[in-house]
């Protein structure tokens, strides 16, 4: 490399020759960096979504290439966060992607000391039994005289992420359930 190069490709000559004056723009990038290509350049697809971990529901973009998601980012059109993420919320693809993530139904029987696994079909079918029982050995006709008709072996606590839609949904299954205790994190 030459003198001349050199200094042709040292940044403050090109601020002060260039078109960057204030070296924002072409005049910062070295050309490594004006070679390098986004991440999400090839996705096929951006799913708008809400970050899983707190009540502020930061907006995230998802990037999805061939079907698995390989980016998720902060979504600038957001009105809650403007596209930016705390340390947890930057970190979410690792719940889709982590090795340490479970992928399979994990039970642990009453007095049991090890996890085994279940298939999927077999735990929604213990958890509908659950429901069904504890609803049953929970339901009051009356209380003090007056007819009450509902179950006090069922309650509802829903998490912070959850939206309108959603939280109406599970009002109306619990109600119909005849559970009372129904209330959501973000109210708490």
């Amino acid at each position: 490399m030459g003198i001349r190069t050199w200094i042709e490709s040292w940044p403050v000559y090109r601020q002060l020759t260039g078109d960057d004056p204030l070296g924002r723009g072409a005049a910062a990038q070295s050309g490594h960096t004006a070679r390098l290509t986004p991440r999400v350049r090839t996705a096929d697809k951006v799913v708008k979504s809400v970050c899983p971990y707190c009540a502020v529901g930061c907006g995230q973009n998802v990037y999805v290439e061939d079907g698995k998601v390989t980016q998720i980012e902060g979504d600038p059109d957001s009105p809650v966060s403007r596209g930016r993420l705390c340390p947890k919320g930057a970190a979410s693809l690792q719940l889709t992607t982590g090795s340490a993530r479970a992928d399979q139904v994990l039970y642990r029987r009453p007095y049991g000391t090890e996890w085994e696994p279940l298939d999927l079909d077999t735990a929604m079918d213990m958890i509908a039994d659950r429901v069904i029982e504890a609803r049953r050995s929970g339901w009051q006709e009356e209380h003090e005289g007056r007819r009450v008709r509902r179950t006090m072996g069922i309650a509802s606590l829903g998490g912070a992420t959850l939206d309108n839609e959603e939280n109406y949904l599970i009002k109306k299954l619990f109600t119909a359930l005849g559970a009372v205790q129904i209330e959501n994190q973000a109210r708490i």
